[in-house]
């Protein structure tokens, strides 16, 4: 009986992991559609406790003049407004890139029950270096979260070298 216990949470393990991969890949594909739009390369998405997707958000720092307009912000102010925020603690964020101070604080103000990433903060400060259209707070979104009420499951960095992918080219031009 154990050992079928174990097996069953293996494979939902297993599962779990897939559509993380799966979702992180479309976080990542909006990322690069914000950068064919002219914006930073950032993407993220948000999906219900049963798998469905329910919102997609660009980084829009560029073309709207808002340097708040990260694909994580821009994500939770759509959703804030459309749902609550015990539905949203059954929901999770996917993002194409850590979220940074800011945008951490906006999903723990929204009440965003989990968080999963791609390339790390870490990551994308080796890929910007000093780049001035990206300052990059070196303050992981875990750190953030502990510091609040609120418990936020954190699940990251993942599919990091395909993270990396759309920002190749980018910070150097």
């Amino acid at each position: 009986m154990a050992r079928a216990k174990r097996r069953e949470k293996q494979i939902m393990l297993v599962l779990s992991m897939e559509n993380h991969e799966k979702f992180l890949t479309i976080a990542i594909n909006t990322a690069k559609q914000a950068r064919a739009n002219g914006n930073h390369p950032f993407g993220a998405i948000l999906v219900d406790a049963n798998g469905q997707i329910l919102l997609e958000a660009q980084n829009t720092v560029v073309t709207e003049h808002d340097c708040t307009g990260h694909a994580e912000t821009n994500l939770v102010r759509k959703a804030s407004k459309k749902y609550r925020e015990d539905f949203l603690a059954k929901c999770t964020l996917y993002s194409s890139t850590e979220p940074c101070a800011m945008c951490s604080g906006a999903i723990y103000w929204a009440g965003v029950g989990k968080v999963v990433f791609a390339l790390s903060e870490q990551g994308l400060l080796g890929l910007t270096g000093s780049n001035k259209e990206n300052p990059t707070l070196d303050l992981p979104c875990r750190e953030v979260f502990a510091r609040g009420q609120k418990e936020i499951e954190v699940i990251g960095p993942m599919m990091e070298e395909f993270a990396k992918t759309v920002h190749q080219g980018f910070w150097s031009r």
